[in-house]
């Protein structure tokens, strides 16, 4: 007859009552990429990454809304506003920086990105899927940022000629 066990015994463990914590949720090099093409100048890609506790994330959307709040003031109030020349070049900046985000994450090797995205995960091949992304995103950031120097540009030598020709016309005006 055995005798009554008493207390945790090693060949009798007492059974858990927590459920087992969730596997690491895998962050794709790919879909970051992508993601960051499509949405990132609204941050989508560090929430996808980083969760919604990323206070960056939730600061990434407001340049770049006030951009196109620009562009949106351009097209109903004309070329003669100026706060929308200040505001058009955050939305060119903000489109230029989500393209090179887009671009390191692409390029960042397999092993490095999945040490940092990925611990204690075997290492996933990505393939061709970054390396399309991040040809995309060469293409739009070089056009974004190439369109807002070339605006600010304009605008800045605009406003420091809009000077000199008013003084003209002043004192043609008064004299």
């Amino acid at each position: 007859m055995a005798a009554p066990r008493h207390g945790r015994h090693a060949a009798d463990p007492m059974p858990s009552t927590q459920p087992p914590p969730p596997a690491p949720r895998y962050r794709s090099k790919t879909l970051a990429a992508w993601l960051t093409v499509v949405l990132g100048a609204l941050g989508a890609h560090r929430l996808y990454l980083y969760g919604r506790h990323d206070r960056l994330a939730w600061a990434w959307p407001l340049p770049s809304l006030l951009g196109l709040w620009g562009v949106l003031r351009l097209r109903a109030l004309g070329q003669d506003d100026r706060l929308a020349w200040l505001l058009i070049p955050l939305l060119g900046l903000m489109l230029s920086l989500a393209m090179l985000t887009a671009i390191v994450y692409a390029l960042t090797p397999d092993e490095q990105w999945d040490a940092r995205h990925n611990p204690g995960q075997p290492v996933r091949a990505t393939g061709w899927g970054p390396v399309l992304a991040a040809i995309v995103a060469l293409m739009l950031g070089g056009a974004a940022l190439m369109g807002t120097v070339a605006y600010g540009g304009q605008k800045f030598f605009e406003w420091q000629l809009a000077k000199p020709v008013a003084a003209a016309q002043l004192r043609s005006w008064m004299g």
